[in-house]
């Protein structure tokens, strides 16, 4: 691919904003990881977010960079790949996460950030170098995610409650109390490892794009530490409008629900990120938590909740395409 001449100061900027999209991340996000944990009383809300930030970060060490691959090489031809293309991308995410935060919608911060991607790339060049099996994967798990986190927090819950069919109510809350903790962490993980590297394979996509690096070199040590650290420091700060939805709106959660879905959502983001996809940890957590409460009775979930979270989904990526068209253009213009 062709380099092209980007000024050291503009490749900072577009790194710095690259960043705080990261911690948008996961402040937004982090509703995802501490929802239940806060809503069930094992954890007081400043107490779950630095759980949850220490295991975003841990997960630095979990993973290999296979989703940052599929971002950076696998949504759209790195080729066409420059700074005003970049500049949108990030400013479509950026904004439509500001939008569904201010108004309590946990849509996914991954999809706004895909549809960036592929909205700044169609108004620089149309729709030629969009890569088709990596847009398709990525919107179909938009259905299989959530699928994958219902079924297997539905599951889960129906062992664990078999398991426990002869022990007192008082006894089985005490023990997932504490279980909690530990599934808590490991959908913070799962979180961490999948998310923060959407934004390392954006980051990596600029350098490619100025030939800071080669297209097949690793990406820098220092990109991968710096959007761990981001989006830890933005879980830290919560995302507390979207943590009442999550917890308590959608349905109500005793420990052992929240214990079986954060480990359903922990599995489905593990087997995402193992094979490099950038899937919603929004849309893995809510499977989950509305597979926990059918099980109880379908009466228990508050679909009509669940319904308009899922039209913020579908909206998702169109919309902060459009946003990142316009920041295309913007960036010819202030860039």
């Amino acid at each position: 691919m062709e380099h092209v001449q980007i000024g050291f100061w503009v490749i900072a900027g577009l790194v710095v904003i690259a960043l705080l999209f990261d911690f948008m991340n996961g402040f937004h996000d982090a509703a995802n990881a501490i929802a239940t944990v806060v809503s069930t009383g094992v954890l007081k809300p400043h107490q779950a977010v630095a759980w949850a930030a220490f295991f975003n970060f841990i997960a630095l060490f979990i993973f290999q960079l296979k989703v940052a691959g599929t971002v950076g090489k696998g949504i759209i031809d790195p080729g066409v790949v420059d700074h005003y293309l970049i500049f949108g991308a990030l400013l479509g995410a950026i904004a439509w996460n500001i939008v569904t935060w201010y108004y309590g919608i946990p849509s996914s911060s991954s999809h706004a950030l895909i549809g960036g991607i592929v909205g700044a790339a169609i108004a620089k060049a149309g729709t030629d170098p969009l890569i088709g099996s990596g847009i398709m994967k990525t919107v179909a798990f938009i259905v299989i995610s959530p699928l994958f986190g219902y079924v297997l927090g539905s599951l889960i819950l129906v062992a664990v409650a078999w398991i426990c069919r002869n022990k007192t109510q008082r006894r089985v809350d005490k023990w997932f109390r504490r279980l909690q903790l530990v599934s808590a962490a490991l959908y913070s993980l799962g979180h961490g490892g999948n998310d923060a590297q959407k934004t390392v394979g954006i980051i990596w996509m600029l350098l490619i794009a100025a030939g800071v690096t080669g297209t097949n070199d690793p990406v820098p040590n220092w990109v991968v530490v710096l959007c761990y650290m981001a989006i830890g420091l933005g879980t830290l700060f919560g995302g507390w409008r979207i943590v009442k939805t999550m917890g308590q709106r959608i349905t109500k959660l005793k420990p052992v629900g929240g214990f079986c879905a954060e480990t359903g959502g922990a599995i489905t983001l593990f087997l995402a990120t193992s094979l490099g996809l950038p899937v919603s940890t929004t849309h893995t957590i809510t499977g989950a938590i509305v597979g926990v409460g059918s099980v109880r009775r379908t009466a228990a979930v508050r679909w009509g909740i669940a319904g308009s979270i899922v039209w913020a989904w579908v909206l998702t990526i169109p919309c902060s395409a459009l946003i990142a068209a316009a920041g295309y253009w913007l960036g010819r213009v202030v860039l």
